[in-house]
């Protein structure tokens, strides 16, 4: 992924960064810019290499050192050397990163997945900590894919799973047919399901 060394300049490199480790492990911010200064790119290569997009590596390097700098006083450099413990790191961030992908695009592309959306926001909370993020996550899915649907279609789907009407409520409160109000409704969750279906992976 990246040149190799000469042998002295790979040993120097290492104990450099071995070196900017421990000072890190006693609050030095300097050495984490050091070291960002010095292995940045390289974790980028390894998290490119990995998830092939260059924003998702960005974003690796930037958890990578992060991580380094709040676990640099657990490094144990008898245990491996720093760039090992570091590429480590970015690895495990990447990996974790293209698996959450692959989770999401499997989930996007279950036909059930319209449903759960709005099952899942329609009205309800949880007051559990670790359900949050799903719940944010599932919002701002939904919310761009209910943005792309004609005006009438999304009204009549928001009024059903969001304001909690039966069908035969919704077209009385509109004034439309119960047929048209059955027809949007149902013309919404075929235009949410394929709107669903043209977002990849890589942007999840």
């Amino acid at each position: 992924m990246t040149r190799e060394q000469p042998p002295g300049r790979a040993t120097a490199l290492e104990d450099r960064a071995r070196n900017l480790l421990q000072r890190m492990a006693n609050g030095d911010d300097s050495a984490l810019a050091a070291l960002y200064q010095e292995w940045s790119d390289r974790v980028h290569t390894l998290a490119f290499w990995i998830l092939r997009d260059a924003d998702e590596a960005e974003d690796v390097v930037e958890e990578t050192f992060w991580q380094a700098w709040k676990n640099a006083s657990y490094y144990e450099k008898q245990r491996g050397g720093g760039p090992a413990w570091l590429m480590m790191i970015a690895r495990s961030r990447a990996i974790d990163r293209l698996r959450h992908r692959r989770r999401r695009a499997n989930w996007i592309a279950d036909p059930t997945t319209v449903q759960t959306l709005l099952d899942g926001t329609s009205g309800q909370r949880s007051d559990a900590p670790d359900l949050q993020p799903e719940i944010g996550e599932r919002r701002s899915v939904l919310s761009g894919a209910l943005a792309t649907l004609p005006t009438d279609q999304r009204e009549a789907l928001e009024l059903a799973y969001f304001g909690g009407l039966s069908h035969a409520e919704i077209a009385a409160q509109s004034g439309h047919p119960l047929g048209t109000v059955k027809t949007r409704i149902r013309l919404a969750m075929q235009k949410l399901r394929e709107q669903l279906a043209f977002v990849r992976a890589g942007d999840l």
